[in-house]
């Protein structure tokens, strides 16, 4: 090292007060590019736990629209008047409807108020779609008042915002109208009055099925759409892939409740409700109306994959329920033979041409009947989620048959259990392998010690099987099951494991994705929300740093000072990204001291203008939160460099990104 460069480096770490740091000397190999960096290899992992598509991602604020919910057709709903649930409705996969009738009085209301999802959030000056089925059976036409209230305000009104619509007719028809909030409310409530044509109660019959409210701005403006704002955080985090959509739910507590896509498909007002595998799974987190109205469904989540840039990485059922509540009851699953698992390994068939076939084939019409004529090129199909032993392996057996004979051009997924370690997980590994899986999807929630335990996970791994989809994992506290800083800085640490070995790993998607802040059942998650707002925790911005920094090959890279297994220590990788005509060092200090750094890219003669993105999680229990989004967030600067080597000093619990150029000439 030169000497003028050392007595800076030194310089640099007096001034924060470092006695005994050694230097960290990381040098990059330039002109040995490695292995490409799969564009999957860090991508985003959706499942509907913690309300996050009702409630959630999905933008209908109406809890219970289509009056399906069991065994309470009502629940979400308070009554006015007289009113009853009919079940003869237009829609044969939702057949309840409420009849409103007079209530005999002129004094005495008869309607409905729908409390939302832990209420309905509206912003001022923003405007929201009502919508309803409605028909009149008898009798003259009648007019729906459409409220905004606010039942616990203090004003003279409840109401705060008001439409009217004219219902005539016999037969069942949409109607619709725009209301635009005065004020902004994260709980309000949404209330449907029926009144006469004069403007009186007391006369008349309306029948309503189907009742909805959106924003108008939704994602991309899709009127069945999306919530605008954490979509936004999906795209901008340049995610690689998007598995969905589960998890857990893809299974079902029974088979008659697993995430069936196809009834997911059609118009909204015919797909059926199902109850969320997630109710009540936890019982010290229970949420006895938490449904599944299908609402976004596979192709809302094909459209999404599509309008963030990512793969679409969808998870079938494999004939069995969840293994974690049926055990070894044989009966909890289907037959494990070619004739009872046919109509599973078709699910898997049709949705390969759902997503890719021509739109005159019979399921790539159903794509191009809802809007999608051109095909979502589906490249990857898994099959099964976190199940193990020989119930899942005696199944997946037929469907890769079936798959491979009918599109060998598919990549498929297995499973090598709920673990990343032990006989589950090695016997998976070894059933996936025999049976010619392309990839094998690895799941850890574990705590800090195991990150760092597995910081070199793959570095010995069979480079001749299948390649690796670290499909659900994330860092927690040792119990504290929460987003902090302190948890994050590990998952970053791994992560350069993840991308020094891009030759074996394919992809990784952190998880799970979405929660309510009122409504989770898991923690922790990578996106918060209320009604209102959101945040984005320091796990969000260790992923994005990562995907949005990707690079297009590995470049090998050693340090002078490697942490022992098992301890803290500063860890390493490098890539170079080949649009950016740009070196990608990441440095990430897991110790609680200030590390000087020494970034030496051999090869190079002179680098160029130093860019550097740091995440600062040194506030170990520091955490995002709705009042204070913004407390942990990167934070972006530039360096001098000198030669070819680059001096910095990395603050204790510090992740560091390095975009360096080469010099112009």
């Amino acid at each position: 090292m030169k000497r003028p460069f050392l007595m800076m480096l030194l310089w640099m770490a007096g001034t924060i007060g470092m006695t005994a740091a050694q230097e960290n000397v990381i040098t990059v190999q330039t002109a040995r590019k490695g292995a490409p960096i799969s564009a999957t290899m860090y991508g985003i992992f959706y499942e509907d736990i913690n309300f996050a598509a009702d409630g959630g991602m999905y933008a209908e604020m109406v809890k219970n629209r289509s009056f399906e919910y069991t065994p309470d057709a009502l629940m979400g709903w308070n009554t006015l008047g007289r009113l009853e649930v009919r079940n003869d409705g237009p829609f044969a996969r939702n057949p309840k409807y409420v009849r409103l009738s007079a209530s005999g009085h002129v004094e005495q209301l008869t309607g409905l108020e729908n409390e939302g999802f832990f209420g309905i959030g509206v912003k001022e000056g923003e405007d929201y779609r009502f919508s309803v089925w409605a028909r009149i059976p008898e009798g003259k036409p009648q007019v729906l008042k459409v409220q905004l209230v606010n039942p616990s305000t203090m004003e003279e009104h409840q109401q705060f915002a008001e439409a009217r619509i004219k219902v005539e007719g016999s037969e069942w028809k949409q109607y619709e109208t725009v209301i635009r909030s005065p004020r902004t409310l994260g709980k309000a409530r949404l209330r449907v009055l029926l009144y006469d044509e004069n403007g009186r109660t007391g006369t008349g019959v309306c029948d309503v099925e189907h009742v909805s409210l959106f924003p108008v701005k939704t994602w991309k403006g899709h009127r069945n759409g999306l919530r605008s704002d954490i979509v936004q955080a999906l795209y901008d985090m340049r995610p690689g892939v998007f598995r969905f959509p589960g998890g857990c739910i893809v299974e079902g507590a029974t088979l008659d409740t697993r995430y069936d896509w196809k009834k997911t498909l059609g118009p909204v007002e015919n797909r059926p409700t199902n109850i969320n595998r997630w109710r009540d799974c936890f019982p010290q987190r229970c949420f006895p109306d938490y449904f599944q109205s299908y609402g976004m469904g596979f192709y809302e989540l094909f459209q999404l994959s599509e309008e963030i840039g990512a793969e679409p990485l969808p998870v079938l059922n494999v004939g069995m329920a969840c293994q974690y509540q049926n055990w070894e009851q044989e009966g909890a699953h289907v037959p494990a033979n070619a004739a009872a698992l046919d109509p599973y390994i078709q699910d898997c068939l049709d949705l390969i041409e759902f997503a890719n076939g021509p739109a005159d084939s019979q399921w790539g019409k159903v794509r191009a009947e809802m809007g999608h004529p051109e095909p979502f090129h589906l490249k990857y199909i898994a099959v099964g989620n976190e199940q193990w032993g020989r119930f899942y392996f005696d199944r997946l057996k037929f469907f890769v048959e079936k798959i491979r004979a009918a599109y060998p051009e598919i990549k498929i997924v297995g499973s090598s259990g709920p673990g990343p370690d032990g006989k589950d997980f090695e016997d998976g590994w070894k059933a996936m392998t025999d049976l010619g899986a392309d990839l094998v999807d690895e799941h850890f929630y574990r705590p800090i010690q195991w990150f760092l335990d597995n910081v070199n996970r793959y570095d010995n791994y069979d480079r001749k099987g299948p390649k690796v989809f670290a499909g659900e994992y994330a860092c927690h506290d040792n119990g504290r099951k929460w987003n902090h800083a302190g948890a994050s800085i590990y998952e970053a640490a791994f992560m350069t494991n993840l991308e020094r070995n891009a030759d074996i790993v394919e992809m990784a998607t952190y998880a799970p994705l979405l929660a309510h802040v009122e409504g989770w059942q898991w923690r922790p998650d990578m996106i918060w929300y209320d009604n209102l707002r959101m945040f984005k925790t320091s796990s969000y911005h260790v992923q994005a740093m990562y995907a949005c920094n990707r690079g297009t090959h590995v470049l090998p890279c050693s340090q002078s000072e490697v942490a022992p297994k098992g301890k803290d220590g500063v860890f390493s990788s490098a890539v170079w990204d080949e649009q950016a005509k740009e070196y990608v060092v990441k440095v990430v200090n897991t110790t609680a001291d200030p590390q000087p750094v020494c970034l030496r890219l051999e090869g190079c003669k002179k680098l160029g203008a130093v860019h550097t993105i740091t995440l600062d999680c040194s506030t170990f229990e520091g955490e995002n939160t709705l009042d204070n989004p913004n407390l942990i967030e990167p934070r972006h600067n530039f360096l001098a460099s000198e030669g070819n080597e680059v001096a910095d000093i990395v603050g204790g619990k510090q992740f560091v990104i390095y975009r360096i150029g080469k010099a112009s000439k």
